[in-house]
This record gives structure tokens, C-alpha cells and sequence, in this order.
């Protein structure tokens, strides 16, 4: 099949190119390095199933393909809010764009959501069914409400009959292909702790995060994608916790770094807590669950960021 992938240069697009590519099929990359990065593309151009368009998706383009998987977008906080319309724009535009080249050539679409469209939430763990608790006109606004009028378009586009738009919400990921500088808090703790500098933790450090190694996510794609019907949006993450203090004693220990933290004051509007309640996926997705835990994932990480340097 010919799979198109906006966003391919980016850490998620990489990897899911990667093992379209594995799995044989034929794969476009569409990207325009806003927040991807070029060598994440380098070893997947030597692949001969693989071909590179380099374009911005806020504008049109006519490109045949079987399935679109729609990744384009920066996901980070430092990126996204750099440029709070563009960012807009690249959820909204960017996914209207998709959905028309999927109905012109009559595509199976999967469309990348966020754990932030819901917020800092009052439900814990989040279902699919929870509406989200957001601040319409915060400094995160831009990619949570860009990333909520993105599904809606999908859905009215599904509703309607024009594309099959599958919806997927990711929950905290990390893994190979992510960029040292994306201002996440793995990257922002291996980063640091490699460069034998103190571990930033923001506010106590009692927040929570869950994280799913990147090989699990894909997976998780890839089953949303194999579905006979549209079941809606699914949650796809690791419903394990962490607080940012347990997550910077185990990279520290993977690292062998023993400097005290530096507490600093918390974002605005950063959520308190976060965990996907993945049951509709373990229904429908043949019992996915993320199967990576956290301390090999950070081994893995941690050799790509050694090997960068």
C-alpha cells in the first residue's frame, strides 16, 4: 500500500516510516523541518520505498496515496507557542488540507491527536468520553484548541462520509528521532544530565506523567489503522504514573548523575496530573497495552542521545 505522512521528519513521523517500511509498504514523507529535523530523514531516503516532498501543509497539495496518516504539528510547548497562530494554523489548515487530498483519493486517514485536548483535567484517568477542562486563552491554547477543532473536522468529515478519519490521542511519548532541544521533560532531563548539569524539575515535582516508549505507540497506530469500522477516538499511552521526581531519579541513575535538583516555578497552565485510561483500546486493539517499561525505554533513549553527540 502507499502510505503519505505528514510530519515524517519529526520524531513520531520518523519512526512510523520507519515501520511502514518494515512492513513492506511503499511511503511518502511530506514535511517542511518547522519542528522536524533532517536527519531523521537521512537513513529512511536510502530506502527505496521511501520518496521526500518537502512542503508546508498549511498550503494545498494533490498527492495519491491509499492511507494519510496526519502527525504535522509541533507538539512541543517551546515550539508550539514560538508561533501560537502558525501553530494554529498547522492544526486546523494543515488538517483540513489532509482531509481533502484523503477524499480525493478516497484515503483511510489517521489523524494524531493530543492527551491535551483535554486539558488539566478533572477526571482522572482521562476516558475518551471526558470533554476536557482547557483555557480557551492561555499560553497553550494554540496547540489544545488547534488540536480540538483538528478532530472535529475529522469527525464532520467521517460523519458526512467523505474520508474514514481515525482519530488517536497520544499520551506522553518518548523514544529515538526526538530533538535534545523539544522542551520535554525526558529530553529536558537526559539532555541535562548527559551534559553533567542539574535535572530542572518545575514547581515540587508531584506532577504526573505517564510515558509510552515509541515502539508501543507505533504499534498502537498501526492496530487503529487495521480496524474494520471507525470506533472513534482512541486513547493510546502508558497508564503507569510518574511523578517528575521518580522520573529524574531513574534517568539519573541510568546516567550516573548525583547533583541535586534545581527546582524552578511551574508553567502556567502545565496539568497537575495525566494518565489515558486505555480501556477502549485494550477492547478494540486486540488488547494493546504498552509493553516497554520505563527503565529500558530510557536506556534506549539515552544510547540515541549519546550516539548524536
Amino acid at each position: 500500500m502507499k502510505y503519505l505522512v505528514t510530519g515524517a521528519a519529526g520524531f513520531l513521523g520518523a519512526n512510523l516510516c520507519q515501520r511502514l517500511l518494515n512492513d513492506g509498504h511503499q511511503v511518502i514523507g511530506l514535511d517542511n523541518y518547522h519542528s522536524g529535523s533532517q536527519a531523521n530523514i537521512v537513513a529512511l531516503k536510502k530506502h527505496p520505498q521511501f520518496s521526500f516532498i518537502e512542503h508546508d501543509i498549511i498550503k494545498p497539495y494533490d498527492i495519491p496515496c491509499d492511507v494519510l496518516c496526519n502527525l504535522a504539528c509541533p507538539a512541543s510547548p517551546p515550539h508550539y507557542q514560538k508561533d501560537p497562530i502558525y501553530t494554529l494554523k498547522i492544526s486546523v489548515i494543515g488538517t483540513l488540507h489532509a482531509l481533502e487530498n484523503a477524499e480525493r483519493y478516497k484515503a483511510l486517514v489517521l489523524h494524531t491527536s493530543t492527551s491535551e485536548i483535554y486539558g488539566d483535567p478533572l477526571v482522572h484517568p482521562q476516558p475518551e468520553s471526558y470533554l476536557g477542562n482547557v483555557n480557551l486563552v492561555g499560553p497553550r491554547a494554540c496547540y489544545d484548541e488547534g488540536k480540538r477543532a483538528a478532530e472535529t473536522l475529522c469527525a464532520d468529515y467521517t460523519r458526512l462520509g467523505k474520508v474514514d478519519a481515525r482519530l488517536v490521542r497520544i499520551f506522553n511519548t518518548y523514544g529515538p528521532c526526538m530533538r535534545d532541544d523539544d522542551g520535554r521533560v525526558v529530553t529536558n532531563f537526559i539532555k541535562q544530565a548527559l551534559a553533567g548539569k542539574a535535572l530542572t524539575v518545575y514547581g515540587a515535582g508531584q506532577q504526573t506523567r505517564s510515558f509510552c516508549y515509541v515502539d508501543d505507540l507505533i504499534e498502537g497506530f498501526i492496530r487503529v489503522l487495521a480496524l474494520p469500522e471507525n470506533v472513534g477516538p482512541i486513547n493510546l499511552g502508558n497508564p503507569h504514573e510518574f511523578t517528575m521526581l521518580e522520573l529524574a531519579a531513574e534517568v539519573q541513575r541510568l546516567v550516573g548523575s548525583k547533583l541535586p535538583l534545581q527546582f524552578e516555578p511551574m508553567p502556567i497552565d502545565d496539568p497537575m496530573q495525566r494518565q489515558p485510561n486505555i480501556s477502549k483500546a485494550k477492547k478494540y486493539l486486540h488488547g494493546w497495552e504498552p509493553k516497554v517499561q520505563l527503565a529500558e525505554g530510557l536506556e534506549k533513549t539515552i544510547a540515541f542521545f549519546r550516539a548524536q553527540k
